[in-house]
C-alpha cells in the first residue's frame, strides 16, 4: 500500500494566525431575526460534565432511552445595560453616529471605560440603520475573583431600526437575564477565544506527518518552502502562534437553562480551575472553545434552517455532580 501522506493541514480562511487583539470575542455580524429582542448573551466558562438525557430524536434508533451527553457549563450572570449604540450605512460601511448613556452605571464599569459625564450626540433617528446597546458583565456575582466587568455590544432584532431604538430605551440601565433571550431546546452559535498555546512548530500547528530519519536538517519540518524562482511565501506551514484566537461554532444546543438551586450542578469541592457557580448556568451539549473562567458569547444560530431539532428540550434524568479533582 502506499505510504499515507499528509503534506498540510489547517484551513486558510483564517490567516494569519496571530492573537487576539481582545480576550472578549468581537461579533462583527449579528444575526437578523424577525421578532424585536437581544439576539445574544455571554457566559463565563465553568467546565464540562456530562448528563442522562432521554432522547426525544423521532428519528433515533435510541429514541425514549436514556443516552449519555457531554455537556459544558456556562454560568450567566445578569448583564447590565449601559448604553445605545446607534449605527448609520454609507456608501463606505456601518459607523457609530451616536450613543445614549445610561444615567447611573455600575462603579465597577470605570475598571474598564472612560464613564462619560455628558450625554453623548444623537443622531438622527431617520437616519438610522442599526441599533445596538452596549451591556456590561457584573464578575462580582460569581466566585472567579474578578472585578473588572467586559463591555460588549449586543445586537436587537427586528427589521425596522426605530423599533429597535424603542426597545432599546426600554432596557437601558436595567438588568438582563440569559432566560430572557434564550430558551431551552433552542440552537445558538457560540464565538470565544480559544484557549492559547503559544508558539508552537508546524507539526502540532498544521498536522505534518514526521519526515524520515534519514531525512536532513530537521524531521519535525516542512520537506519544501517553495520553489527558488516565483512565489515563496506564506503559504508552507511553519511555526507560530497557535490558540488564543477567536473563532466561531455553529448550531449548539441549549440542553438546560437552570435557574433553581445550584447545589445541582455544584461537585462536591466545586469544578477545576472555577469554583463553585452561583448564578444561573446553562448546558450547552459538546464542547466550546475558551478556557476556564472566560466569557463566551452566544449569539442566535445562523445557520439553522436545515438542522433538525425537537420542538421540545430533553428530558434530563441525572446530572452528574461527582468530584471533578
Amino acid at each position: 500500500m502506499p505510504r499515507i501522506r499528509t503534506p498540510r493541514q489547517g484551513s486558510m480562511q483564517y490567516w494569519p494566525r496571530k492573537r487576539a487583539k481582545d480576550i472578549v470575542a468581537h461579533v462583527r455580524t449579528w444575526p437578523s431575526i424577525k421578532e424585536v429582542k437581544l439576539t445574544g448573551f455571554a457566559g463565563y466558562k465553568v467546565g464540562m460534565t456530562h448528563v442522562l438525557a432521554v432522547d426525544n430524536l423521532p428519528t433515533s434508533i435510541t429514541k425514549g432511552e436514556e443516552v449519555q451527553v457531554p455537556v459544558t457549563v456556562l454560568e450567566c450572570p445578569p448583564v447590565k445595560v449601559a448604553a445605545i449604540i446607534l449605527y448609520q450605512k454609507d456608501a463606505y460601511g456601518t459607523h457609530c453616529v451616536g450613543q445614549i448613556n445610561a444615567e447611573k452605571v455600575d462603579k465597577e464599569v470605570s475598571r474598564s471605560m472612560n464613564v462619560a459625564k455628558k450625554p453623548a450626540k444623537v443622531a438622527k433617528e431617520s437616519d438610522l440603520s442599526e441599533v445596538r446597546v452596549l451591556v456590561h458583565t457584573q464578575p462580582k456575582l460569581t466566585g472567579i475573583g474578578k472585578k473588572a466587568p467586559e463591555l460588549f455590544e449586543l445586537g436587537i432584532g427586528g427589521n425596522k431600526p426605530q423599533e429597535q431604538l424603542i426597545y432599546a430605551k426600554s432596557l437601558l440601565g436595567k438588568e438582563i437575564k440569559v432566560s430572557d433571550v434564550f430558551a431551552e431546546g433552542q440552537l445558538v452559535d457560540s464565538v470565544s477565544i480559544t484557549k492559547g498555546k503559544g508558539l508552537q512548530g508546524p507539526v502540532k500547528r498544521f498536522g505534518l506527518a514526521l519526515r524520515s530519519h534519514k531525512s536532513e536538517k530537521t524531521k519535525r519540518g516542512p520537506g519544501s518552502l517553495g520553489p527558488w524562482h516565483g512565489f515563496r511565501g506564506y503559504r508552507s506551514p511553519h511555526q507560530g502562534q497557535m490558540g488564543f484566537q477567536q473563532r466561531m461554532e455553529y448550531n449548539k444546543y441549549i440542553m438546560r437553562i437552570a435557574t433553581e438551586d445550584t447545589k445541582k450542578i455544584n461537585p462536591k469541592g466545586g469544578f477545576v480551575r472555577y469554583g463553585v457557580v452561583k448564578n444561573q448556568y446553562l448546558l450547552v451539549k459538546g464542547s466550546l472553545g475558551g478556557a476556564h473562567k472566560r466569557l463566551v458569547t452566544l449569539t442566535a444560530p445562523r445557520r439553522a434552517s436545515n438542522i433538525r431539532i425537537p420542538k421540545e428540550a430533553p428530558t434530563l434524568a441525572y446530572v452528574s455532580t461527582s468530584s471533578k479533582q
